[in-house]
């Protein structure tokens, strides 16, 4: 688990993981503090109660990608790596259900769904946008990008893949890492049974955060798309994630509008939505970044 600056809710955090700890033999903890300076160090400890299995680390590069690459190498070539956010609850049994799903498929990776939960009812208008849905696929399904918020990785199948550092304070770089991987032969399976839930406080379920996050997404797609193309074909990278914005922009204007003109919610939400992803490719498209973790 990587914690960065949110020592209220570690007691909590690290009382359900440790939870998980009891149900698989030989599991262990491993918190990796991202702050400058080793602002966690006494929460963990505190909420640990000499519990053995709970490890604290203090990675001060700054920047999740630094932060991640600390729990692979602490983890070593032949361990099973699961990540999940400070600000997660894993459901029941989450944690043996990914380990059975991994030894069954002999995956690299396996992902498992995250599910938004409000710390008050969000406003309808943002609801009705699906700003908080996430795509679900079928246990087994094969998929070729993954977010590290629910994610199982094999450190024998993945060798040494690395998140790349200069996407460390933008983001994306679990995506670049992701689709590394998938596109070298590492298998990532999708695990349906194995959800975690994500708490949204008040502050980011406001239609201000969820349009800056609709352009952050796009943003890093396109930034994303270009930079994992290779160096002759990167021109022709640009100018697809340019159409791909471009349609976006085009598709999600024409929806606001009819949203607007015909009274619909919906309507309006989501083509706002599909708007400023799409801003948000043409911006990485071409070179200008959003940097999400700025510190």
């Amino acid at each position: 688990m990587l914690t960065y600056r949110r020592p209220e809710g570690l007691a909590e955090a690290i009382g359900m993981l440790r939870t998980q700890l009891d149900l698989v033999p030989d599991a262990r903890l491993l918190v990796v503090d991202n702050d400058e300076q080793p602002s966690a160090s006494g929460a963990v400890a505190e909420a640990a109660g000499g519990d053995v299995r709970v490890r604290y680390v203090h990675e001060p590069a700054p920047g999740i990608a630094a932060a991640r690459n600390r729990a692979l190498d602490e983890a070593g070539p032949d361990a099973v790596v699961v990540f999940i956010d400070d600000d997660e609850q894993p459901s029941e049994k989450w944690l043996p259900t990914l380990l059975a799903c991994w030894e069954e498929t002999g995956a690299a990776a396996v992902v498992g769904p995250v599910v938004s939960r409000f710390a008050a009812e969000p406003d309808p208008w943002i609801t009705a946008g699906g700003f908080f849905r996430r795509l679900r696929h079928p246990t087994g399904t094969v998929v070729t990008t993954a977010a590290t918020n629910n994610l199982l990785l094999d450190t024998a199948r993945i060798g040494g893949l690395r998140f790349d550092l200069g996407f460390g304070l933008s983001g994306g770089s679990d995506t670049v890492f992701t689709r590394t991987l998938s596109a070298t032969g590492g298998r990532i399976v999708w695990c349906d049974e194995a959800p975690v839930h994500d708490l949204v406080p008040a502050d980011r379920a406001t239609r201000e955060w969820v349009r800056a996050r609709a352009s952050r997404i796009g943003n890093s797609d396109s930034r994303v798309q270009v930079y994992l193309a290779p160096a002759g074909r990167r021109p022709i990278a640009r100018l697809r994630a340019t159409a791909r914005g471009l349609v976006r922009v085009l598709g999600g204007s024409a929806r606001l509008a009819l949203g607007r003109l015909v009274g619909s919610q919906t309507h309006h939400a989501r083509g706002t939505r599909t708007f400023l992803r799409g801003l948000g490719m043409l911006r990485g498209a071409w070179g200008s970044y959003v940097t999400e973790y700025a510190r």
